[in-house]
C-alpha cells in the first residue's frame, strides 16, 4: 500500500471503474488532486460492454463521465493513455488480453495502479508496478437499506414487469387464482428504468447474499435475496424491460395433506416429477419437499438455473458448471446426495442428464411444465429409451391451483395392450395408474415402428355396498362443521374425497389440519378435502374454470344448481374474433346462472353493457354453440 501524500499518477482497471471506487476515493479527499489516467483498453472493454447491452459496462461508462465532471472542476486532471485492443483481443479478454494491455500502460506511465481484481494486483504487483488493491464492496446486511423496486410490491405480489413506455403490471393473488393487474396509472420511463437497474446490479455485488446469475448480450439475470430479476436490452428485447419475480409463501409439505403411503414413496430414493401448468406452484412444492427430505436425514441438493428454490441453507443449491448442466452432474456424482431437485427439465439435454443421474441410483426429482398429467411422461418419450423410463421416472405428482391434483405411477411388464386380443401380441408395456385408486390410466408401447399412448376407459367398478353407508357417515360428519353442500365419494376402503365450497374448506379442514385430522381419526379413513366450485360442468366433460383469465362481464364461478328464478331470458349470441357473447340488456348488472334444457351450466354476473362473455376457443364457448347449433335451449336466469 502506498501513502496518500505520494500519490500523484493513478492508472485504474476495468474492475474499480465499473464499481465507481476512483471517484469515490476522490471525493472522500483520498484522491484529491491526483493525475488520473485511463489505459484506452479500458475505456474499450467498457464500450464493448455497454455495446453487448450489459449493465457493467453502463456502469463503468457512467464512471468515466463522473471523472470528467470533476477534471473540470479541477479536482483532478484526466487523460487517457495507452493502445486500443484489437477485436480479437477484446474477444479473448477472459483468458487476459485486455488486462495484459492495461498493465502494460501502467507500466509505462508510472503511478499507482489501483485494482478490485485479486489475480490482477498480484500479477501486477509482480511486473514492479506500485498497486493499490481494493477488496470488493461487501456491506453487512444490516446496512442495506430497501430497494426501489420494492415500492411495486404488495403482500400477495408475485411478480412485477415494467418495460418502457408502458404501465407498470404485476401479477397478485394466491397460487390458482393470480390476476395481472395494473398497478400505476404513469407509464415507466427509460430513465427510472435505468436507475431501478443501476440499483439492482449494485445491491447484487454488494450483498453477501445476492449475486449476478448471468450476463449476457442484452440480458442480464439477478438473484438478490429471494428476488429473482431479469433486466433486458436491445437487441435481445425490443427495449429494455425488467422483471423481478419473487415467492409469496414458503409452504411446508405438511399443509398439501400428502397420504402416509405418498410420503413414503417420495422418501424411498425414486425418479419423480413434479409436472404442472405455468404458476400452478410446482416450485414450492419442489422445495417443500426438498425441506422435508432434509428433515428425514437425506442429503438433498439443487440444479438450478436460476438458482431461486426457497430452501434452508444445508441444501446446497448448484447452477451450472462452466455454463453447462452436464459439468454440475458430473460433480453431483462424486458428491452422492440421496436426492437432488432438478428445477426445470425442459429440453433434450435436461432429460438426458435427470436419467442418467437417476441410473446411477441418484434419487431425482424433477420440475416440469405440462397441462397434464400423462403429459410429463410423454416428454420423456423419443429423449429416454422406452424400455427404461419406469426405472428413471416412477411418479409423477401433478400440481394444479397449488395443490396436488394427481398422482400417477409408472410399472412395467409384458402383456397384450389394452385392446388387442391375440396373446402372439404380447410385448412389453409401461402401465400409467392413478395412485389413489390403482386403475390403470394409459398404456405406453410400441406399435410398429410408432410409440402409443394408448388411453384406457375403464369402466367404473362395481362399487361395495358398505361404500354407499360410509359416504353417509362421512358426509353426516363434515356436516356438523361445513354449512353448504358436501359431496363425498369413496376411493377404496380407506380413502374419501370430500369436497364442499370454497368458503367451507378452512372450517372443515381446521388451522393446521386440526379439525380433518380429528374427524380421520374418529372415522379411520384417509380424508382429502377439495373445492366443490371447481368441479367441471356435468354439461360438458373438460370444462375448467380458471380464474386468472375472468374479465368483467365473463364467466363468473361455477357453482352448483341453484333455485331456479322466474326471471329468465333467452340471449342472442355474437362471435368477435376473441369471445362468444351472450346478449341481455334486461339483465344487466345482475347475477345469473345459464342453463342449456335446465341443465345448469354456470354462474356469471352481466356486464353493465348487458352482456355475458366467454372465451372463444374455451371449452364453454364450444358447448354453448354446439348446444345451439342441435336446437337446444338457452336460457340465462336471474339469481
Amino acid at each position: 500500500m502506498t501513502d496518500e501524500k505520494q500519490i500523484g499518477i493513478i492508472v485504474p482497471d476495468t474492475s474499480v471503474m465499473i464499481d465507481g471506487r476512483i471517484s469515490m476515493k476522490i471525493r472522500s479527499g483520498e484522491f484529491q488532486g491526483a493525475e488520473v489516467i485511463i489505459p484506452e483498453a479500458v475505456v474499450s472493454e467498457l464500450e464493448a460492454q455497454a455495446n453487448k447491452g450489459r449493465e457493467i459496462g453502463f456502469k463503468g461508462l457512467d464512471e468515466l463521465s463522473e471523472l470528467r465532471r470533476l477534471a473540470d472542476r479541477g479536482e483532478i486532471s484526466l487523460s487517457f493513455r495507452g493502445v486500443e485492443p484489437t477485436l480479437e483481443e477484446i474477444k479473448l479478454s477472459k483468458e487476459g488480453r485486455v488486462d495484459a494491455l492495461i498493465r502494460r500502460t501502467a507500466l509505462e506511465v508510472g503511478g499507482l495502479f489501483v485494482s478490485e481484481d485479486r489475480i490482477q494486483s498480484i500479477i501486477a504487483e509482480a511486473k514492479g508496478l506500485k498497486v493499490q488493491y481494493i477488496p470488493p464492496k461487501v456491506m453487512d446486511p444490516s446496512e442495506l437499506g430497501p430497494l426501489r423496486i420494492e415500492e411495486f410490491f404488495s403482500e400477495d405480489t408475485m411478480s412485477v414487469h415494467l418495460k418502457n413506455g408502458v404501465t407498470p403490471m404485476a401479477k397478485k393473488g394466491p397460487i390458482g387464482k393470480v390476476r395481472y393487474v395494473r398497478i400505476r396509472d404513469a407509464p415507466v420511463t427509460f430513465s427510472e428504468l435505468q436507475g431501478l437497474s443501476r440499483g439492482l446490479i449494485e445491491r447484487a455485488r454488494v450483498d453477501p447474499e445476492s449475486f449476478i446469475e448471468m450476463s449476457s448480450d442484452g440480458a442480464t439475470v439477478l438473484q438478490i435475496r429471494n428476488m429473482r430479476i431479469a433486466i433486458t436490452h436491445q437487441p435481445f428485447s425490443d427495449d429494455m424491460e425488467i422483471t423481478a419475480v419473487r415467492p409469496t409463501v414458503i409452504v411446508d409439505l405438511e399443509q398439501y395433506r400428502l397420504s402416509d403411503k405418498l410420503e413414503e414413496r417420495i422418501l424411498s430414493q425414486r425418479g419423480v416429477l413434479i409436472a404442472g401448468p405455468p404458476g400452478a406452484g410446482k416450485s414450492t412444492f419442489a422445495a417443500g419437499v426438498a425441506r422435508y427430505l432434509s428433515e428425514h436425514g437425506q442429503v438433498v441438493k439443487t440444479m438450478e438455473s436460476p438458482r431461486d428454490l426457497q430452501v434452508p441453507p444445508e441444501i446446497t443449491q448448484y447452477a451450472p458448471l462452466n455454463g453447462r448442466m452436464e459439468d454440475t452432474a458430473d460433480l453431483l456424482l462424486l458428491v452422492r446426495p440421496d436426492y437432488t431437485i432438478y428445477d426445470e427439465v425442459r429440453k433434450t439435454a435436461d432429460f438426458l442428464i435427470f436419467a442418467d443421474m437417476r441410473l446411477s441410483g441418484v434419487g431425482m426429482i424433477g420440475v416440469v411444465h405440462s397441462t397434464r398429467a400423462v403429459d410429463a411422461i410423454q416428454r420423456l418419450i423419443g429423449r429416454v429409451e422406452l424400455g427404461v423410463i419406469p426405472q428413471v421416472v416412477d411418479t409423477v405428482i401433478f400440481i394444479d391451483g397449488g395443490e396436488v391434483a394427481k398422482v400417477l405411477i409408472l410399472a412395467f411388464t409384458v402383456k397384450v395392450p389394452h385392446g388387442m386380443m391375440e396373446q402372439d401380441l404380447a410385448r412389453p408395456v409401461i402401465t400409467v395408474s392413478d395412485f389413489g385408486t390403482g386403475k390403470v390410466e394409459h398404456e405406453i408401447y410400441t406399435y410398429g415402428e410408432q410409440v402409443v399412448v394408448m388411453p384406457i376407459g375403464v369402466e367404473r367398478e362395481a362399487r361395495k355396498p358398505a361404500w354407499k353407508l360410509a359416504e353417509e357417515e362421512v358426509k353426516n360428519t363434515i356436516s356438523k362443521y361445513a354449512q353448504g353442500p358436501v359431496k363425498v365419494e369413496m376411493t377404496s376402503d380407506d380413502s374419501a374425497i370430500v369436497k364442499v365450497r370454497g368458503p367451507e374448506m378452512r372450517r372443515v379442514i381446521g388451522k393446521g389440519g386440526s379439525i380433518v385430522d380429528r374427524i380421520e381419526k374418529t372415522l379411520g379413513i384417509h380424508i382429502d378435502v377439495r373445492e366443490l366450485e371447481a368441479e367441471s360442468p356435468k354439461k360438458v366433460k373438460g370444462i375448467r374454470y380458471e380464474p386468472e383469465r375472468q374479465e368483467v362481464g365473463e364467466v363468473g364461478e361455477v357453482r352448483p344448481k341453484g333455485a331456479e328464478s322466474p326471471v329468465s331470458e333467452h340471449p342472442m349470441l355474437e362471435k368477435t374474433r376473441k369471445h362468444l357473447i351472450m346478449k341481455t340488456p334486461e339483465l344487466a348488472g345482475e347475477d345469473v346462472e345459464v342453463y342449456v334444457e335446465e341443465e345448469y351450466l354456470f354462474s356469471a354476473t352481466v356486464s353493465r353493457h348487458g352482456d355475458i362473455k366467454v372465451r372463444v376457443n374455451s371449452d364453454l364457448a364450444h358447448a354453448i354453440e354446439d348446444a345451439v347449433e342441435s336446437g337446444e335451449l338457452l336460457e340465462i336466469r336471474k339469481l
